[in-house]
């Protein structure tokens, strides 16, 4: 990858990161949309996960930790590998629809670790509807926060290429490339 535009995808990641500290509505955060961009424009999959990943950490350090890292991590991971599929597809409904399905992978994933792992609910199957259904108001707050930053992040991305065309990349084909339909 050229080093100018790695420096630039890392620095909105890092950007974006930086926007955690300013205060926000409970759960409007720009998580998803920097796994997307990582997992969508990093060319080498390892810097997909290591930048957002890093970002996420070195924000997450000035915030504070919590029993639950290690879910939100796994749960940030899973959808650099949805920003994989939008390798290929990086117009505006794909990645509309991978920041919704990046929202509901962070709801499922996060809120049964919530259940799995904590002691606010009982360990059944109504202890783990209880907390999907608490956790139901704070979805709104994720799915604005995600689709916003998305199109912030891949927005801006889209407006740096056009202004500096060096930093363009043809998008990634997949193996045996280009098919006819």
């Amino acid at each position: 990858m050229d080093k100018s535009r790695f420096l630039v995808l890392s620095g909105l990641i890092l950007a974006a990161a930086v926007l955690r500290l300013i205060p926000h509505p409970p759960n409007f955060s720009p998580l998803t949309a920097m796994a997307l961009l990582g997992g969508a424009c990093f060319v080498e999959k390892r810097w997909a996960f290591v930048v957002p990943l890093a970002a996420l950490f070195v924000s997450d350090v000035l915030i504070g930790f919590h029993g639950l890292i290690p879910v939100v991590y796994g749960s940030f991971a899973l959808i650099a590998c949805l920003g994989f599929w939008l390798r290929t597809r990086r117009t505006a409904l794909p990645i509309s629809c991978a920041a919704i399905a990046g929202s509901l992978l962070f709801f499922v994933v996060t809120n049964f670790g919530v259940w799995a792992l904590g002691d606010m609910y009982p360990k059944t199957i109504e202890g783990l509807l209880t907390c999907y259904v608490a956790a139901i108001p704070f979805f709104g707050n994720t799915l604005l926060g995600d689709l916003a930053y998305t199109v912030m992040l891949f927005g801006g991305l889209a407006l740096i290429e056009r202004w500096l065309p060096a930093l363009r990349q043809p998008l990634v084909l997949p193996a045996g490339g280009p098919t006819r339909g």
